[in-house]
C-alpha cells in the first residue's frame, strides 16, 4: 500500500494517512510507502484538537474559525448556541476548512444580539427546537441555553427547563452557560442530568463550589472550562479541585470579545489548565478524546481508521505567564505551539484574521497591538520571498553557438 501521507519520528508514534484516515501508526513506519514524508521529529502528535464551546455563527459574538485553526491545531469547532431555529439554516450552510457542528440555541433567535435572547419565553420553543434538531440530526449534537441575570430576566430557569425538555425529546445532552444571579448557580446545577455540561464551570461570576456542585460532579454532569471574556477563574478552579471537581473538557468559549483576550485560543487556554497543575495527559484527553465522547463525535483519538484530523506540537519549557478573565496570573512550566494542522490527512493553509467587528470593546493596547500586527505581517509579505540566488532560470534563453 502507498500511504498519502507520513508524519515519521514524531512522539508518540509515526502516523500514516490514506484518503483522509489514518492507516497506520507506529514507531519506525517505512517511509518509502509514503507519497508525502513529514519530518516531525521531536514534535508531539496528537489527534486534532476539539473545542466544545465556540462562536462562529451569526450575530454579535462570532467569528470565523479557519484563520485560528491553522495555527492552533483546532479542527472541530463546537458552535455553542449562536443559532437557534431560525438562523441554524444558516450557519450549517456555511462552508469551512475545518469541521463544524452545533449545539442549538434554546432561544430561537440564537444570539443575534449581545444577551436578552430568552427574556421572551415565546422565542424559548420547545417543538421547534425539537424539529430543528431532528432535521440535521448529523450536525447538531444538543442543545445551548445561557441562564443568567441578564439572559433570562425575570424567567428563572424556565429557558432551562424548555431546553432539557429538548434534550430528552431528542437523546442529545444540554449545555447550560452559568453566570450572574439570578438564577443561582446551585439552582442550575440541580437539574442536570447525567451526560449534560455546565460551561464556564470555574467562573468567577457564578462560582459553583458549593454542595450543589459537588452533587452534579457524583452525578455525572460534565464541567466544562469555557473561558470566553469573562468565565474562568483560577481561584474557582482551585477551590474546585480541593473538592474534587475536575473539568472533563477544556474550551475556550471563543469569540469576538474573547479571541483577542482574555482566552485568545485553545492552546492557551489549555496553558492556563497546565499552570492549575492538571498534568499534561489530562489536558490533552481534555480537549479530544473527551469533548468527542461527549457529544457522540467521531475522532479525537490516532486510532486506526479514525479521520486524519492532526495536530503537530512543539513543547515549550520554561516559564509561561497565563491570566484568568479577571486578569490573575499563574505560571505554567510547559505550553505547547502549533506546528501544523491537518483536516483529514490535508494541511491548514495559512489565513489572516479579520479585523474585530466594529461594536467589540478593545483596550487601547489591544488595538496598538492588532495594529502592528497588521504592519509586521504587511513589511513582511511585501518583501521579495527571496533573492536572486534563492531563485531558478525557470525558461533559459537558447544559447547562440
Amino acid at each position: 500500500m502507498t500511504w498519502d501521507l507520513l508524519l515519521a519520528g514524531g512522539e508518540p508514534f509515526d502516523v500514516a494517512v490514506q484518503g483522509g484516515k489514518i492507516a497506520a501508526t507506529g514507531k519506525g513506519l517505512p517511509r518509502g510507502d509514503a507519497l508525502t514524508v513529514v519530518d516531525v521529529g521531536g514534535l508531539l502528535v496528537t489527534p486534532g484538537l476539539i473545542d466544545l464551546h465556540t462562536h462562529v455563527g451569526p450575530g454579535y459574538w462570532g467569528i470565523e474559525p479557519d484563520p485560528i485553526a491553522w495555527f492552533t491545531g483546532v479542527t472541530t469547532w463546537v458552535d455553542a448556541g449562536s443559532a437557534g431555529a431560525y438562523t441554524v439554516d444558516g450557519l450549517l450552510a456555511k462552508q469551512f476548512d475545518v469541521r463544524v457542528v452545533a449545539l442549538l440555541n434554546i432561544s430561537a433567535v440564537g444570539l443575534t444580539g449581545r444577551t436578552g435572547e430568552c427574556r421572551d419565553l415565546g422565542n424559548c420553543d420547545v417543538p421547534l427546537a425539537i424539529d430543528a434538531v431532528q432535521r440535521h440530526r448529523d450536525r447538531i449534537l444538543g442543545v445551548k441555553v445561557r441562564i443568567d441575570r441578564e439572559t433570562v430576566g425575570d424567567n428563572g430557569v424556565e429557558p432551562l427547563r424548555r431546553a432539557l425538555a429538548v434534550g430528552e425529546a431528542c437523546g442529545v445532552p444540554v449545555m447550560v452557560h452559568v453566570g450572574t444571579a439570578p438564577p443561582a448557580v446551585g439552582e442550575v446545577l440541580d437539574l442536570l442530568r447525567p451526560g449534560d455540561i455546565v460551561t464556564h464551570c470555574a467562573s468567577g461570576l457564578a462560582a459553583p463550589v458549593d454542595a450543589a456542585a459537588v452533587r452534579a460532579g457524583e452525578r455525572g454532569v460534565l464541567f466544562d472550562i469555557g473561558h470566553g471574556s469573562g468565565g474562568f477563574a483560577f481561584d474557582v478552579l482551585e477551590r474546585q479541585l480541593d473538592l474534587g471537581l475536575r473539568p472533563f473538557t477544556i474550551s475556550t468559549d471563543l469569540h469576538a470579545r474573547s479571541v483577542h483576550g482574555p482566552a485568545f485560543d485553545l492552546p492557551a487556554t489549555m496553558a492556563k489548565l497546565l499552570a492549575a497543575g492538571l498534568p499534561p495527559a489530562e489536558v490533552i484527553e481534555a480537549v479530544t478524546v473527551r469533548p468527542a465522547r461527549a457529544l457522540g463525535l467521531d475522532g479525537g483519538t490516532l486510532d486506526v481508521g479514525a479521520t486524519a484530523d492532526l495536530a503537530v506540537f512543539e513543547v515549550e519549557h520554561g516559564e509561561f505567564e497565563t491570566i484568568d478573565a479577571h486578569l490573575h496570573t499563574r505560571t505554567a512550566s510547559m505550553r505547547l505551539r502549533n506546528v501544523a494542522t491537518y483536516r483529514k490527512g490535508r494541511m491548514l493553509a495559512p489565513r489572516l484574521p479579520a479585523p474585530p467587528k466594529p461594536w467589540i470593546p478593545l483596550t487601547e493596547r489591544q488595538r496598538a497591538a492588532l495594529s502592528r500586527r497588521e504592519r509586521e505581517i504587511r513589511a513582511l509579505l511585501s518583501n521579495p520571498l527571496v533573492g536572486p540566488d534563492g531563485l531558478a532560470d525557470q525558461f533559459p534563453r537558447e544559447r547562440n553557438q
